[in-house]
């Protein structure tokens, strides 16, 4: 209470009590939090598991089971059983092969996905650099550090991706449920109308491969996906059944053969190598320029990428006396791998 029994209301202390600069946190914390989520495309578009704990988490796998008709009167634990004719030493059985007629043998195996090292994006304001600036620089840094987390988010999960597309064995070994990497154009650059080719080509591979036919997405850049847009309007074309699938004057897609379109800044457009602290399956350098094939779209389904969170995304902010200044920081600890390869599919512009 100052001299003359005044008052002041605190702008940044909660219900008149407590620390003054209480709210004015949770204003930075809020800055963060929005923009992550505005600006991140990936997110929300694959497999998220939570942990308490624990430095990874399993994800079982399975693969899919046969089906054969049943002949009347026969055990489903029937051998189906062959004779060679040849003596083979064992009693009563002359050169037999034993394999089971109806019981299917589902195949099983897991992946494990590791939690990297704490991710984080932090800042450090003096308090006289503050006094004499004259317009507000913790907003636009709090914008920025949450830009810096959601991008790296987004450029890991599409790098997984397109690393998975590229696998030569599947999670079981074997050969049955790999992704699929394709030249979208002989000439080095995909247009629309071959974008559109590829997406129906996508589709068809997943319908084979029994991937979800729901939640399945493409990511292109920017250019691409104008060229959807405006360079091929069959995409958007009304004639074709439009159903508000979007319009030259929106500048916008929605979806084609039934996979929904998003645009980011996150296709690599040079060679990614691991860095240190990136525990993943991602190990030496991924060439994506080589004979000049970079990478114009990735499609997959959801199941396909998956992200284990330990420490989901936080903000801090810890005025210093010591140093005279306020330090900012946003973090999370979160890994990605790929799931399921079969669900996964990459168009290059070609060579």
């Amino acid at each position: 209470m100052s001299q003359f029994g005044i008052q002041p209301s605190r702008l940044g202390q909660q219900n008149l009590a407590g620390d003054t600069n209480a709210l004015f946190l949770k204003v930075f914390a809020g800055e963060v939090l929005s923009v992550f989520e505005e600006t991140n495309v990936m997110m929300p578009l694959h497999t998220v598991r939570t942990i308490s704990s624990g430095k990874s988490a399993q994800f079982p796998a399975m693969a899919t089971a046969n089906a054969s008709y049943h002949t009347p009167g026969e055990s489903v634990l029937q051998q189906n059983v062959t004779y060679t004719g040849e003596d083979d030493g064992v009693a009563n059985n002359l050169g037999t092969t034993n394999t089971n007629k109806y019981l299917s043998r589902v195949k099983h195996s897991e992946v494990v996905i590791t939690i990297n090292d704490l991710l984080q994006s932090s800042t450090f304001i003096a308090n006289i650099d503050e006094a004499k600036n004259h317009y507000d620089v913790r907003s636009e840094y709090s914008r920025q550090m949450g830009f810096a987390l959601a991008n790296k988010a987004d450029e890991m999960l599409i790098i997984h991706g397109l690393a998975g597309a590229r696998k030569t064995s599947d999670r079981f070994g074997g050969t049955d449920y790999i992704g699929t990497s394709v030249d979208g154009a002989a000439a080095g650059i995909i247009t629309g109308t071959e974008l559109i080719t590829q997406l129906f080509a996508a589709a068809q591979a997943f319908d084979e491969k029994d991937v979800p036919s729901a939640d399945r997405y493409c990511v292109v850049a920017p250019r691409e996906y104008y060229a959807l847009v405006n360079e091929n309007k069959d995409a958007i074309n009304r004639d074709y059944g439009n159903d508000g699938n979007g319009s030259t004057a929106s500048g916008m897609v929605m979806s084609v053969a039934g996979i929904r379109i998003v645009k980011s800044n996150h296709l690599p457009t040079a060679d990614y190598t691991a860095e240190t602290g990136d525990n993943s399956s991602l190990s030496g350098t991924l060439d994506f320029t080589g004979n000049a094939k970079l990478p114009a779209a990735l499609i997959f389904q959801r199941s396909a990428l998956g992200t284990v969170k330990l420490l989901d995304l936080a903000v801090e902010s810890d005025y210093q006396v010591e140093r005279q200044g306020t330090l900012m920081v946003a973090k999370y600890a979160m890994g990605h791998d790929t799931l399921r390869t079969e669900a996964l599919y990459e168009v290059t512009h070609g060579s």
